[in-house]
């Protein structure tokens, strides 16, 4: 047998991943604790497999590009322009905060100050993968107290960009590893901002107007192949030219690139096309994370693990309870932010890391940041159950008249023996279109919030979600629901979409989109009433031009015999 080790590596890391992360799921926890779980096992501080560490890190740093290619995708300025007012002080704010009690807690174990630093500024930004779940289960992403959170977090993550950015110039001047042979402090982070400058000055100015057109090129040639290729060559080749050309982090180039894309009006289809992969090497960057955590820590050290654990829910809790009280906000949005930001994530892992490398922090420190991720990502559901339950005490007692925010959730839906559309992409858009001419009553289901808003603008009803999830079907009145149209390209989620559908409203006429034989046959054991493969109608179309009946139609569609 020959040695493998990048295959051995990839194949016990998604092994162990989906064992884990499906697990989780079925606790009612988040995948990310299965993810980190999984590192746990294929780490050497646990008996049995032990991964490749060099090459687990060199595919943590591939999770790494396409994690902020990720965020830069779905960065929107509108977004944080719209809650400006409270987000970006209340971020700063609650980073200082949480910044202050890490250097605090580092400073009691004996660390050094820029120890210390990474250390709390590791505690003080929350996942964004946690929180946009959790808002998004929970019907909160459309209401101002979630685009108070989504804009919180823009701010957050912008903070942690810069960090990356300066971290390396600063390390010399807080006790780590100088960053190449600075004599001082000023002229490396001058030279530092100089040259991130002069690559956002690039992107901007070039990479606006030459991204969007090579994508639309590319799109032209009708070839989902190329297209999904153009997309992850433009994030790894920006975040590898940063890099080099720039000596900015890859991380930096990654997130830059998913902005440019993001303001091309392909965009949607490239994070769609893009997700797969950049689900899978960020469910890799977890692994590995998770394969630097040293689970003795939790018996060894348990009152510092108990300390960083506090930090994290409590009093960055506390602190953004208080910041969003100060600005005149209602019991019930403070309780919901300071429930979003009780955890800590990605850029936490990666800041961590950074850290490490820097000789900054010391493995104690990235142990308890570890054991502070999972432990508070394990707590996170249960903290947003308490809310719940304690809004509702609030409103019993009259100490706050809005806990739900009404005027901010988007209306109800009225419509009855209406047509639900799942998706408003191409097929989706000709589709409402032929809908609204017809006067039926439509209503959409759509998991993108900006096309939400655009379609809402329009005067359609549309539900923000993920139509997998009897909640929002229930939202979108599925009981008295006449037709279904599944418009999504994925057929194994439209499987499951109309199995809920099915489940939820018997007599419920379901039309979905196909692309294989297969999904033909899948969806319709689903309780899809009609399937629609777009090269079988392609055939029907062009036989019927020939004059040719259904049935020779149909026998011009199948294979001819061997």
């Amino acid at each position: 047998m020959h040695h493998t080790p990048l295959l051995t590596t990839l194949a016990a890391g998604f092994v162990l991943a989906f064992i884990l992360g499906t697990l989780a799921n079925r606790l009612r926890i988040s995948p990310l604790v299965g993810y980190l779980l999984a590192g746990v096992l294929a780490g050497p501080f646990t008996p049995g497999y032990v991964a490749d560490q060099a090459l687990s890190q060199e595919i943590a740093e591939l999770g790494v590009i396409l994690l902020m290619f990720g965020v830069g995708l779905h960065f929107s300025l509108k977004d944080l322009l719209s809650v400006k007012a409270i987000a970006i002080p209340g971020a700063v704010v609650q980073i200082g905060v949480a910044s202050l009690l890490g250097i605090g807690l580092a400073r009691a174990m004996g660390w050094s100050f820029g120890g210390g630093l990474v250390f709390g500024l590791a505690l003080s930004v929350a996942s964004t993968v946690v929180l946009l779940r959790a808002l998004e289960q929970r019907q909160l992403i459309d209401t101002k107290r979630g685009r108070i959170a989504i804009g919180w977090l823009i701010v957050e993550d912008l903070a942690m960009v810069l960090t990356l950015v300066l971290l390396p110039a600063l390390a010399g001047s807080l006790g780590g590893t100088p960053d190449g042979n600075a004599a001082g402090v000023l002229l490396p982070i001058l030279l530092t901002l100089g040259k991130v400058v002069a690559f956002v000055a690039l992107m901007i100015l070039g990479g606006r107007r030459l991204v969007p057109w090579v994508l639309e090129r590319v799109a032209a040639t009708g070839s989902r192949e190329l297209f999904t290729l153009a997309v992850l060559a433009i994030a790894l080749g920006i975040a590898y030219g940063s890099a080099v050309l720039f000596g900015v982090s890859f991380a930096l180039g990654a997130f830059f690139a998913g902005m440019i894309l993001n303001e091309s009006e392909l965009s949607h289809a490239a994070a769609e096309n893009s997700l797969p992969l950049r689900d899978a090497f960020a469910v890799l960057f977890f692994v590995s994370v998770g394969m630097l955590f040293n689970p003795a820590i939790l018996i060894h050290e348990p009152l510092p693990v108990l300390a960083t654990f506090l930090v994290i829910v409590f009093g960055k809790s506390i602190a953004a309870y208080v910041i969003v009280r100060a600005f005149g906000h209602p019991n019930s949005t403070a309780l919901t932010i300071a429930a979003s930001l009780a955890q800590i994530g990605e850029f936490s892992f990666i800041l961590v890391g950074l850290g490490g490398t820097l000789n900054l922090l010391p493995e104690q420190g990235r142990d308890l940041v570890l054991a502070g991720a999972i432990l508070s990502i394990l707590v996170n559901p249960l903290l947003f159950i308490a809310i719940e339950r304690l809004q509702a005490r609030l409103l019993d007692t009259g100490t706050d008249q809005t806990p739900l925010e009404a005027p901010d959730l988007p209306p109800p839906v009225r419509e009855r023996e209406h047509a639900i559309l799942i998706g408003h992409g191409r097929v989706g858009t000709l589709l409402s279109t032929r809908l609204q001419r017809a006067g039926v009553p439509l209503v959409v289901i759509e998991d993108k919030r900006e096309k939400a808003a655009e379609l809402r603008e329009r005067g359609l009803s549309v539900v923000v979600g993920n139509a997998v999830s009897p909640e929002v079907l229930a939202q979108a009145n599925i009981e008295a629901a006449h037709w279904m149209l599944i418009a999504i390209p994925n057929g194994f989620e439209a499987g499951r979409i109309a199995s809920q559908a099915r489940a939820a409203n018997p007599g419920l006429e379901i039309i979905a989109r196909a692309h294989f034989d297969a999904e033909v046959e899948y969806l319709e054991q689903n309780g899809a009433n009609l399937v629609i493969m777009g090269e079988r109608e392609i055939a029907r179309g062009m036989a019927k031009r020939l004059g040719l009946t259904e049935e020779s139609a149909d026998d011009a569609q199948r294979p001819a015999p061997a």
